[in-house]
């Protein structure tokens, strides 16, 4: 028995040891063609610095250039601006200070003010502030003072320069990929919200209702990043001439980005009146339960429906049923908890809407008058 469990014990680690070798394997080859630029860009650094502009061991180019890269990939454009300059500024300082004054403590605390205060006044970031007082600290106690006072800072601004070009012109992302990555988890995460609340007013259950406000509220994060990504996508497809014909695939997810934003505030909305219908026992319609599915639905179809436009007509279908029920479940409750809920029902479905390419005007139309054509289909729960 006891070796029968030592064996099981093997196999079990055994087998976690393949996952584990199976995961770095694909991680690695996700992010080679990350790795193959970031070499790229250094050794093209290097000869920019040392070949054309003559300075011999110009360490800083290709430092730059890993730096920028490394912190910027997938990154907006002004943020590798500011990586560039950060890191520009940070050894410019310290390059004069070592002259001046020599390397001490006194030195070191000096240099990492002056050169985290530059960077804050040219607008960087935490990360930009650090390391522009990295890259000063760096140059001020390992480098030696054996070349001209400017050849380091302009080697760094080779470095980053050159990042920022192969970023976007010679090894562009593909920004589709990059905007469906951040999209699908957003969608599929926002309708799960949808559908928690449909059950928690289902059930009259308080906990689930409180736990869909609370994965509600966590949406900010991946609405970050698909806002973020589509940003990112629209800037590659400007400035890259391989990307060049993405642009009206990236228009749609900028757009729908911008309308999914506004549905995932009004989902907190409509979780936080579903935990004050639960609590004052409101009566909530079936049909409203089953317009949140439908709702959900139309969220989880809008995905692929921006890269299959066959498929925007099945998520529009779905988001006017959802708004046409709602609607319709007003006629067998007066109460103040259910008419919050439609109302939310009903914004969600017109932000939809236009995340799929219809005109505010058009989509404010299409919900008002969706409850009267899902009566005349019979969709609608009857009495």
């Amino acid at each position: 028995m006891q070796q029968g469990r030592r064996t099981t014990r093997l196999d079990e680690a055994a087998q976690r040891g393949r996952i584990t070798i199976r995961g770095r394997a694909r991680r690695l080859r996700d992010l080679a063609p990350a790795l193959a630029e970031t070499a790229v860009a250094a050794g093209v650094a290097w000869a920019i610095a040392n070949g054309v502009l003559g300075h011999s061991r110009p360490f800083m180019a290709p430092v730059a250039a890993i730096i920028a890269l490394g912190i910027t990939y997938g990154q907006r454009t002004r943020r590798a601006a500011e990586i560039v300059v950060g890191v520009a500024v940070g050894v410019l300082a310290a390059d004069l200070l070592a002259r001046w004054l020599g390397a001490g403590p006194v030195q070191i605390a000096l240099v990492t003010l002056l050169a985290m205060s530059a960077a804050v006044f040219l607008g960087g970031q935490t990360l930009v502030v650090t390391q522009a007082a990295v890259s000063a600290i760096f140059i001020m106690t390992v480098t030696a003072a054996n070349s001209a006072p400017l050849d380091r800072f302009v080697d760094a601004l080779v470095g980053g320069t050159v990042a920022v070009v192969a970023n976007l012109v010679v090894f562009p992302l593909e920004p589709v990929r990059l905007a469906q990555r951040a999209a699908r988890p957003l969608l599929e995460e926002l309708a799960a919200v949808l559908d928690d609340v449909a059950g928690a007013l289902q059930a009259r259950d308080h906990d689930a209702a409180v736990d869909a406000l609370v994965r509600a509220r966590e949406l900010d994060g991946p609405m970050r990043r698909f806002s973020d990504a589509a940003d990112v996508g629209e800037e590659v497809a400007l400035f890259s001439p391989l990307r060049r014909g993405r642009r009206p695939a990236l228009a749609r997810y900028r757009a729908a980005a911008n309308q999914v934003d506004l549905a995932v505030r009004n989902a907190r909305v409509l979780a936080r009146g579903a935990v004050r219908a639960v609590d004052l026992d409101a009566h909530v319609p079936e049909d409203t339960i089953d317009a949140l599915r439908e709702l959900a639905g139309a969220v989880r179809t809008l995905a692929p429906a921006l890269d299959d436009p066959e498929l925007t007509a099945v998520a529009r279908e779905q988001a006017l049923t959802a708004a046409g029920r709602a609607t319709l479940s007003l006629e067998r409750t007066g109460n103040l908890s259910a008419s919050v809920l439609v109302g939310q029902v009903r914004s969600m479905a017109v932000d939809l809407l236009q995340g799929l390419g219809v005109a505010d005007h058009d989509a404010q139309l299409a919900v008002r008058q969706a409850a009267a054509r899902v009566e005349r289909d019979g969709l609608a729960e009857q009495p």
